[in-house]
């Protein structure tokens, strides 16, 4: 059973940031479910709960953290599929993704038949777009519309923290697959290059699967995208 991964800080130079978070992998995708808190209010969020939700409550309960809301960065099942049992069983209401994975969210009782898994289909009480902002007590992040792995992906960004929730649009070493249902590989592409390269080297990133990184690190190594491989 995997455990989750702590991030104590999000920045090293102050002793209390505003914003915590741990990664609990969820599904048999071992899927990057994110917990984010504000350290002032002990209000948090859940990023992309897929499933495990006895597991996503545990943590629940050894943070201390109270549940606020879900963010949803896209429709695949392994990042939302029990979003919405989740959203019912807390009581609290789904932020994302952008409308266009519509789609995807309606085809998630399908997709978890397909492999095995329970998705439930929901209807996010607020889809978001580019330039929109959520918050987690009090703390405010700026959503960046990234299509390319989905046409509906999102990323949830902290300036303040220099720290961002990716999903599927980038990971250590790789980027999303654009081989599903309206993905597209040049978009994928220009969503990193022009929307999240910009934020500056340092952001630390959470990527829907594996460990996590920094914009800067995989702009030196990434195979597919780092400015050696692109120029």
């Amino acid at each position: 059973m995997a455990h989750s991964r702590h991030i104590a800080s999000m920045s090293d130079a102050k002793p209390q940031p505003p914003l915590q978070a741990a990664i609990i992998p969820v599904t048999a995708f071992q899927q990057n479910c994110s917990l984010i808190w504000c350290t002032k209010t002990m209000k948090g969020a859940f990023v992309d709960p897929g499933g495990d939700l006895p597991r996503l409550k545990l943590a629940l309960e050894k943070t201390g953290v109270t549940l606020e809301k879900i963010l949803v960065t896209h429709g695949h099942m392994d990042h939302c599929g029990q979003a919405g049992v989740l959203a019912k069983e807390m009581g609290v209401q789904i932020e994302g993704p952008h409308e266009a994975d519509r789609f995807w969210i309606e085809g998630l009782a399908e997709s978890g038949a397909r492999y095995g898994m329970e998705g439930e289909v929901f209807e996010p009480d607020r889809w978001l777009v580019d330039g929109d902002t959520v918050t987690v007590g009090e703390v405010t992040l700026n959503v960046i519309h990234c299509p390319g792995h989905t046409p509906g992906h999102v990323v949830f960004h902290s300036p303040e923290c220099h720290f961002a929730i990716v999903g599927d649009v980038l990971f250590q070493g790789s980027i999303g697959r654009t081989d599903f249902p309206q993905g597209n590989h040049q978009d994928l592409l220009d969503s990193i290059t022009g929307k999240l390269w910009p934020l500056g080297n340092d952001i630390t990133f959470v990527p829907g699967h594996g460990p996590t990184s920094t914009f800067g690190q995989e702009r030196k190594t990434n195979a597919y995208v780092s400015d050696y491989a692109l120029s």
